[in-house]
C-alpha cells in the first residue's frame, strides 16, 4: 500500500518545512541564505558589537530531517543558537554546517566567545560536522564538538561505531544551553555537555516503525503477528527505524517500562573508565519520555506513569519529568525514555542549568517542585460531599394539591408499569429509527422507579422530593442520552418547585415546573420541537397543561399523543441516532422517545379520572 502523507514532493519537503516553520515563528527564527539552516533572530544583526557571540558561546546542532522538533525547534534563548537541517534522514553538508558556524561565531579577533557543536553519533554527522569544525578553527573561530551516543540498545563492544545518538541529545542541548546563557566560557560549556552526554542513557521501543515521505510503500516490518497470532513490537530500534535489540510479542505498558529500564540500567555509564549502573537508589533523575511521532498523548501519559513509578519504587527521585515529542521519527508509533542521573559534585548545577528558561518553540518545560520529597500532585483535593439536609422537609413549600401523596403514589406506579410493559413496542420502533435500545432503557428505568417506590426510597410527600427522587432513580438505572435527558427534566422540575412563590405548590406550579423541565431538555440536549425527538410530545403537552393551569391532564395527554404521532411523518431528524438515517427509513415510524412520553402522560390522565 502506498503511504499517505501531507506532502507535495519529497524533494522539496525540507525547504517547505523550513518555510512553514518561519511562518509559525516570524519574530523568533530566521533562515540563513542559500542553506537549510535556521538561526535565532538575534543573529540577524549587522552590528558585530551586538552579535550574540560577543557575550556568550554559540551552540549549534543538526542532522537529518524527520526528527522534529529536533533540532530547529530547540533554537532559542538558553538553548541552540541555530540548527542545520539535512535531507530526510541524511546528514547536512559540510558547506551548510560551516555557513552556520560562520553566521553564529565571530573570530577571536572580533571578540567571539566560540561555538560548541552538539552532534549525534552517526558516521555522516561526525564526519561532516568534524570537517566544518576544523575549517572554522583554521579561520580562527573557536569551535569544539561533543558527540552524543546515548542509545543503550547497541552493545558497547560491537565495533568502533558505538552507540547511536538519540533523544538524550536534547538534554545536552538544554543543559549546555543553560551554561552558555550563564556566560560560561567554551571550555566549561563543553565540559558540561560532555558530562551530560556520558551520563545520559536512552532506549526506544515501537509498535510500528517509520515510513518516510517519498517511500513507495508502507514499512510493515512490525505489522506481522508471531506464530501464536500475537501482535509484535520491537525494543531498541533507532530513530531511523533501524533494527533494535529484538522483536517480541506486544507487552503491557508496565512490562514495557520494566524491560526498558532494565536494559538502560544494565547498560550503565562510564565513570573513571569503569562501567557502573546508570542510576542507583536515592539518585535524582531527569526523565524524558519521548514520543517517536505516532503515539497518542494518552498512551504517552500511561508509559510515563509506568516508567516513573517503577523508578521511584527502586528508590530513585524523578525530579524532572518531561513527556512529549522531542526527537521523533516521522510517524513511528513508538516512544523512548532518556534518563539522566544528576549525581556527583555538579548534580545541583545540572538541575539549575536544566531549569534555565528558554523560548525555544519545541521545548516542553518540566513542572518543577522544590519543596519536600513528594510531588504536590500526589495529594488529592478532597471531594466536597453534600449531605442531605436533615431539616429539608421544614424548608419545603406547602403542597396545595388535594391528597397529593396518594395520587402521586398511584400515578408513579401506574406510569412505571405501563412504560415497562411497552418495551416491545418501543424496541420495535427504535430498531428501525435508532439503535434498538430505547425499550430496554425505558424498562430498566421504570423497574428502578417501581423498586424505589415499594421500598419507600422514592418519596411522595412533596413534589420537590418526588421529582428529585425520580431523577436519582433514572440516573442510577437508565444510562444513555435518553436517561440523562429525563434526569435533567426531573431535576429542573424539582428545583423549580423548590422556589415557588405564594402560599404553596398548586397544579399550575406543577405545569410550570413541567415546562421548565422540557426547556432544560431542549437547552442541554440541543433539540427543539420538530427535531423528531421526545420533545415533539413534551412541548405540546406542556403547552396544553399550562393552558389549563395544570388541571386538564387529558388535554395534555392528547397533545402529547398528537405530537408523537406527527413524528412518523417527519422525514428528517436533527438529533439522536435518527439524524444519521435516510428519509426512506424514517418515514412512517414514530420517534420511540416521543411515544414513551405520550404513553406516560396518557396513563397519568387515566389515573386522575
Amino acid at each position: 500500500m502506498k503511504p499517505k502523507k501531507f506532502i507535495n514532493s519529497a524533494a522539496d519537503a525540507v525547504d517547505e518545512f523550513i518555510s512553514g516553520l518561519l511562518i509559525q515563528y516570524p519574530n523568533h527564527l530566521r533562515k540563513l541564505a542559500n542553506h537549510q539552516v535556521i538561526l535565532h533572530s538575534s543573529f540577524a544583526t549587522q552590528n558585530k558589537d551586538a552579535h550574540p557571540n560577543k557575550s556568550r558561546v554559540s551552540l549549534l546542532s543538526g542532522g537529518g530531517s524527520g526528527h522534529e522538533p529536533s533540532h530547529a525547534g530547540f533554537v532559542g534563548e538558553n538553548m541552540l543558537s541555530g540548527a542545520i537541517l539535512g535531507g530526510i534522514f541524511a546528514s547536512p553538508s559540510v558547506n551548510s554546517i560551516l555557513a552556520a558556524i560562520r553566521a553564529a561565531t565571530l573570530t577571536s579577533s572580533e571578540g567571539g566567545k566560540g561555538c560548541l557543536l552538539i552532534v549525534k553519533n552517526y558516521t555522516g554527522d561526525r564526519l561532516n560536522f568534524g570537517m566544518a569544525c576544523e575549517i572554522a578553527n583554521a579561520e580562527r573561530r573557536l569551535v569544539k564538538m561533543v558527540v552524543v551516543a546515548d542509545d543503550c540498545a547497541i552493545e558497547r563492544k560491537k565495533g568502533i561505531t558505538g552507540a547511536r545518538g538519540v533523544a538524550g541529545t536534547v538534554l545536552v542541548h538544554k543543559i549546555a544551553g543553560g551554561a552558555a546563557g550563564k556566560g560560561l566560557d567554551l571550555d566549561k560549556v563543553t565540559k558540561i555537555a560532555e558530562t551530560v552526554s556520558k551520563s545520559v542513557g536512552s532506549l526506544g521501543c515501537a509498535l510500528n516503525t517509520v515510513t518516510i515521505p517519498g517511500a513507495d510503500k508502507v514499512n510493515d516490518r512490525l505489522s506481522k503477528a508471531d506464530d501464536a497470532g500475537e501482535p509484535m513490537m520491537e525494543l531498541g530500534l533507532g530513530i531511523h527505524g533501524e533494527a533494535g535489540i529484538r522483536q517480541c510479542p506486544l507487552m503491557s505498558c508496565d512490562d514495557i517500562a520494566k524491560e526498558m529500564l532494565s536494559i538502560i540500567q544494565s547498560y550503565g555509564r562510564d565513570v573513571d573508565s569503569k562501567i557502573v549502573p546508570l542510576y542507583k537508589p536515592n539518585d535524582e533523575l531527569i526523565v524524558l519520555v519521548n514520543n517517536l511521532g505516532g503515539t497518542s498523548n494518552f498512551e504517552m501519559s500511561l508509559l510515563a506513569r509506568s516508567l516513573v513509578t517503577q523508578l521511584e519504587a527502586a528508590g530513585c527521585k524523578a525530579k524532572r519529568v518531561l513527556v512529549g515529542s522531542f526527537m521523533t521519527s516521522f510517524d513511528m508509533q513508538g516512544a523512548s525514555v532518556s534518563i539522566l542521573p544528576c549525581t556527583g559534585d555538579i548534580s545541583k548545577d545540572l538541575l539549575n542549568l536544566f531549569d534555565e528558561k528558554t523560548d525555544a518553540p519545541g521545548w516542553l518545560a518540566a513542572d518543577v517542585w522544590n519543596n519536600g520529597d513528594n510531588r504536590p500532585s500526589a495529594s488529592e483535593i478532597e471531594e466536597i460531599v453534600v449531605e442531605k439536609d436533615a431539616n429539608a422537609a421544614e424548608n419545603l413549600p406547602t403542597v396545595l394539591i388535594n391528597d397529593y401523596s396518594a395520587m402521586a403514589q398511584a400515578i408513579v406506579s401506574q406510569c412505571a408499569i405501563a412504560l415497562a410493559n411497552a418495551e416491545p413496542t418501543l424496541t420495535k420502533y427504535d430498531t428501525i429509527v435508532g439503535d434498538g435500545d430505547c425499550g430496554i432503557t425505558m424498562q430498566r428505568g421504570a423497574k428502578e422507579v417501581l423498586s424505589r417506590l415499594e421500598s419507600k426510597l422514592l418519596r411522595v410527600d412533596n413534589p420537590v422530593n418526588t421529582f428529585a427522587d425520580l431523577a436519582d432513580a433514572v440516573s442510577a438505572s437508565m444510562g444513555g442520552s435518553s436517561g440523562i435527558l429525563l434526569e435533567l427534566m426531573f431535576r429542573k422540575a424539582s428545583t423549580s418547585l423548590q422556589s415557588v412563590s405564594g402560599d404553596g405548590i398548586t397544579p399550575k406550579d406543577m405545569a410550570v415546573a413541567f415546562r421548565n423541565g422540557c426547556e432544560a431538555v431542549s437547552f442541554y440536549g440541543g433539540a427543539q420541537e420538530g427535531s423528531r425527538t421526545m420533545l415533539d410530545a413534551m412541548f405540546p403537552a406542556s403547552a396544553a397543561m399550562l393552558a389549563g393551569d395544570g388541571a386538564d391532564m387529558q388535554a395534555s395527554a392528547n397533545a402529547a399523543q398528537k405530537g408523537a404521532d406527527a413524528t412518523a411523518a417527519m422525514i428528517s431528524a436533527e438529533a439522536g441516532r435518527s439524524n444519521y438515517l435516510s428519509e426512506e427509513v424514517l418515514k412512517g415510524t414514530p420517534d420511540p422517545g416521543a411515544v414513551a412520553v405520550a404513553l406516560v402522560l396518557g396513563t397519568m390522565a387515566k389515573a386522575l379520572e
